[in-house]
């Protein structure tokens, strides 16, 4: 008996900066409306190793909490439901759910939980905060704050104040932020204070003690739209008195003094007040600031070290000045935001999205708009931060893929409007699957793909036209190199691709020795270095990789050169085949009525279309499919039907009509394919109507 085992998930993560945690030895994050399990520190590089289903709709926040002798993970959804899950050893993706809370009336945004206590926070689109207590799992509703005046909460913080008071710190769709304290775990959240500087909203939040000891004070960390990150000293009074007082006020710090604001809040319960002040602008992003998170570990002097994520793709890594006591950035890890050429006053969705420390330091990752994560590592011997390999995916619906006709590769292709190549990376002693090249970065969904021969396919998006791409040399050479196989003997391949400036098209482009690049910049003048398009000049060292691309060389270096379009078609591209022995393309495209729901075939030896068009169907061909020995075309429709062409002996290329059953399904057919030859001319179909069916074709006809 045939045996199957799990052996790769490529799984993109959600654009949203609550949607990921990171606790000892697994990372979580929504991906779609699952979430992934990722172990960044694994060295044999397996990736997502399993998602948690149970959500109805995209996943915005994720977040663990240990409690000693069991770990949860706590998620909140578009769903409006929040669902409560268990590690356990009896599942195969190590947690079950225990519980799903379904109070909020709009999708959950944010969720806070406090370290080594029961309870944890919500906030929702409800413009609603809910406060529960865990006992065994179970979670029970405390209290629910309406949020005066009213906005949407897109982060909340906890926090634990002296004599077990609980600080609770909620921002969002405002320029503010709220405190709200409670004199003890399970007794009412009360505001207290509100803190305003900022001048956009704010998306997240987060606590940390500034030394180790219980006494120290209380940073908090705000990240804004406005690009900018506030932090703000908790610093407990003695005797009731504030920062304001003449009697105490020669003693504050340095930072307090030259903060663009002295004006001091009090929170606290009865027995503890501590005073709020602002205590420094962390000012170098230029876009949005999604994150800010605190690391677990300190710096060398026992400060506490600060990581934000902005949209202007740059992670920062922010610490104290020993000597001044002003905040700098000691790191940016990321991209030079000119070479992303957009920002979110543009439309962009670009940028950093989610930045997490590792639980023991030493190493960050951050989930970019395209939903791969990508991870550095501190190297203390070259005292700077080193790019590791990280996980990718789609971030949207995958429409379709196809293998090579190898099977050393795996084509992807799907709504997020990029195309990827998945393949295998073989090592002495293990293998693991990974992103090794991104043929199509396209301006439009993708509906359909297929392989035509081992170095070519083509796709069909949401547009008239269907684009034929060629591998070129470098994607080849490293996906042998990594494979361990042999690489194409195809002369004619390209070296590598880009998108010229203002231009639509993937070119082909020829690589350059690095000191030709130099000669020719040097040698050249003032004009003609100007002419030069740095996009247009790629460099062999840069292609010459031993490992899997990380995220910024996949963007740029791996597209696939365009080779041919194909035109005819009057709407959207639905789907796509191609032969077995890559001679023939049959395609077709989104209808209502008969005259456009055709199926054209284009020969791929001058790429000319076959005329006249394959006649069968009233309504969207919504899948091909040509039998092994591609005698026979199968097609499938939105109409209920199935049709199957038969192609002529003394011309290859024209198929007709042989057999058609108008009632194959009692619903629209979603797809099609041949079994394998040993079966004989048998196919199956599988429909909207929850069914997949099985057919025999012999003397012209097909029974079920």
């Amino acid at each position: 008996m045939v045996q199957t085992s799990l052996e790769y998930i490529a799984a993109g993560g959600n654009r949203h900066p609550s949607a990921a945690d990171w606790a000892s030895g697994l990372l979580a994050f929504g991906a779609g409306n699952n979430i992934a399990l990722w172990n960044p520190d694994d060295e044999e590089h397996h990736g997502v190793t399993a998602l948690l289903a149970g959500h109805t709709d995209a996943v915005n926040a994720v977040k663990f909490l240990d409690r000693g002798h069991q770990r949860l993970i706590i998620s909140g959804s578009a769903d409006m439901t929040v669902r409560i899950w268990a590690a356990s050893d009896q599942t195969p993706n190590g947690y079950h759910a225990v519980q799903c809370l379904s109070e909020h009336t709009a999708s959950i945004n944010a969720i806070a939980t406090l370290e080594g206590t029961s309870i944890f926070a919500t906030g929702a689109a409800d413009g609603t905060v809910k406060i529960w207590s865990l006992e065994n799992a179970t979670a029970e509703l405390l209290q629910s704050i309406s949020l005066k005046p009213r906005y949407f909460p897109l982060t909340l913080a906890l926090t634990a104040l002296s004599n077990g008071a609980v600080l609770l710190a909620v921002a969002g769709t405002s320029n503010s932020i709220q405190l709200y304290v409670s004199d003890q775990i399970g007794c009412e959240f009360a505001l207290q204070a509100t803190l305003s500087g900022h001048e956009g909203w704010i998306r997240s939040l987060d606590f940390t003690k500034e030394r180790c000891d219980d006494s120290t004070d209380i940073l908090l960390a705000s990240a804004s739209q406005d690009k900018y990150i506030r932090l703000w000293r908790l610093h407990q009074s003695q005797d009731g008195a504030t920062i304001d007082d003449p009697e105490t006020a020669g003693i504050a710090r340095p930072a307090e003094k030259k903060s663009l604001s002295n004006k001091a809040h009090q929170v606290g319960s009865t027995e503890a007040k501590y005073n709020v002040t602002f205590e420094a602008l962390l000012i170098g992003h230029e876009d949005w600031v999604y994150t800010a998170r605190w690391s677990p570990t300190r710096d060398e002097t026992g400060n506490p070290l600060l990581l934000s994520a902005s949209a202007d793709n740059s992670l920062s890594i922010w610490h104290a000045d020993a000597g001044s006591g002003l905040w700098i950035c000691s790191s940016r890890l990321g991209e030079i935001s000119s070479q992303k050429g957009s920002t979110t006053a543009t439309g962009s969705t670009g940028g950093f999205w989610i930045g997490l420390w590792r639980p023991s330091g030493q190493s960050v990752v951050s989930l970019g708009r395209t939903g791969s994560w990508r991870r550095w590592v501190w190297h203390s011997t070259n005292e700077m931060w080193l790019q590791q390999i990280g996980i990718s995916g789609h971030v949207e619906e995958v429409r379709s893929l196809t293998w090579a006709p190898s099977g050393n590769y795996l084509l992807t292709t799907g709504s997020d409007q990029t195309t990827r190549s998945l393949s295998l990376w073989s090592r002495n002693d293990s293998s693991s699957w990974h992103e090794t090249s991104r043929p199509q970065i396209h301006g439009y969904d993708l509906n359909c793909i297929a392989t035509i021969t081992e170095n070519q396919f083509v796709s069909g998006a949401d547009e008239k036209l269907l684009r034929v791409f060629n591998k070129p040399k470098a994607v080849d050479n490293l996906m042998a190199r990594l494979g361990n196989f042999a690489p194409s003997i195809a002369a004619d391949l390209p070296d590598a691709a880009n998108i010229p400036v203002l231009g639509l098209s993937n070119k082909a482009v020829a690589t350059v020795d690095d000191e030709d690049a130099t000669a020719h910049l040097e040698n050249g003048n003032a004009a003609e270095r100007e002419a030069v398009d740095p996009s247009a000049v790629i460099h062999r060292s840069t292609l010459d990789l031993r490992q899997p691309p990380f995220e910024d060389h996949l963007a740029r270096h791996t597209l696939w050169p365009e080779h041919e379009k194909l035109y005819g078609h009057g709407y959207e591209i639905s789907t796509v085949a191609t032969s077995h022995d890559g001679s023939l393309i049959a395609t077709a495209c989104k209808a209502s009525a008969v005259d456009h729901a055709v199926i054209r075939l284009y020969e791929t030896k001058d790429w000319r279309e076959i005329k006249p068009p394959l006649l069968a169907h009233n309504l969207t061909v919504t899948s091909l499919a040509f039998s092994p020995d591609d005698k026979y075309l199968l097609s499938v429709s939105r109409d209920r039907q199935w049709a199957i062409f038969e192609r002529g002996n003394e011309s290859p290329g024209l198929y007709t009509l042989h057999a058609t059953n108008p009632k194959g399904h009692s619903r629209m057919i979603l797809d099609c394919d041949w079994l394998p030859p040993a079966a004989g001319s048998a196919f199956v179909t599988a429909g909207r109507d929850k069914s997949a069916k099985v057919w025999k074709l012999e003397s012209g006809e097909a029974e079920c």
